[in-house]
């Protein structure tokens, strides 16, 4: 599949080492030319809210990703109006890339076991290829759960998707939390991230507990 092109989209509540870690495996191991990091605007599965705001999000990523050329930054989803809803993401991305096949959607393996509840996902199944990025022996879950509302050869399609990358222990989750108790995010978020963090008092009150 050389020459792709993959989507990581995420809250980014901050991006992290970890984040940058699976978007260059998945890179290496399927060929792929461009790396697209998608902060969401208003992720529907996220009815808590997020801690930083998208202004923030958007500029962690670019200090995150400044120096590697594989990424991008796009603000597609952080910019929408309403629920930001990854088969409309998909499909304005579709006609960037010569065929279907070769755009990528990267998802962790907390999100395959849900995909069932994404918005029209069978549709979404069948306009991109999915992968999903897991830590080495993971197992996977009994992904019937899927079922009816993905076919057997969709699910089948998800299951010979998933992909080992580097079991990176760092949670989005814990840097807030660290951050909050005075604790050091050093080697946890790249240093630009960390210093925008300090210097715009992100992350100090008001705790939500949005997903990584």
């Amino acid at each position: 599949m050389a020459g792709g092109v993959a989507l990581f989209g995420g809250s980014f509540d901050p991006i992290h080492t970890g984040h940058l870690i699976i978007a260059r495996s998945v890179a290496e191991k399927l060929d792929i030319e461009r790396i697209v990091f998608l902060p969401s605007g208003n992720p529907p599965h996220k009815p808590t809210g997020l801690a930083a705001g998208i202004d923030h999000r958007i500029e962690m990523v670019r200090l995150a990703i400044a120096d590697e050329p594989l990424f991008t930054l796009d603000e597609f989803d952080a910019r929408r109006d309403g629920p930001t809803y990854t088969l409309d993401t998909i499909r304005h991305f579709a006609g960037q890339v010569s065929h279907a096949e070769k755009l990528v959607w990267i998802i962790g393996a907390d999100s395959l076991v849900a995909l069932a509840t994404w918005h029209r996902a069978a549709e979404l199944v069948d306009a991109c290829r999915i992968v999903t990025a897991v830590r080495p022996g993971w197992t996977s879950p009994d992904l019937s759960v899927l079922k009816p509302t993905l076919t057997n050869e969709q699910v089948a399609k998800l299951r010979s998707q998933i992909l080992e990358t580097p079991c990176i222990d760092i949670s989005a989750t814990d840097i807030r939390h660290r951050v909050r108790n005075n604790a050091s995010v050093n080697y946890l978020v790249p240093d630009a991230v960390r210093r925008h963090i300090l210097e715009n008092g992100l992350y100090r009150e008001g705790e939500t507990e949005s997903a990584d």
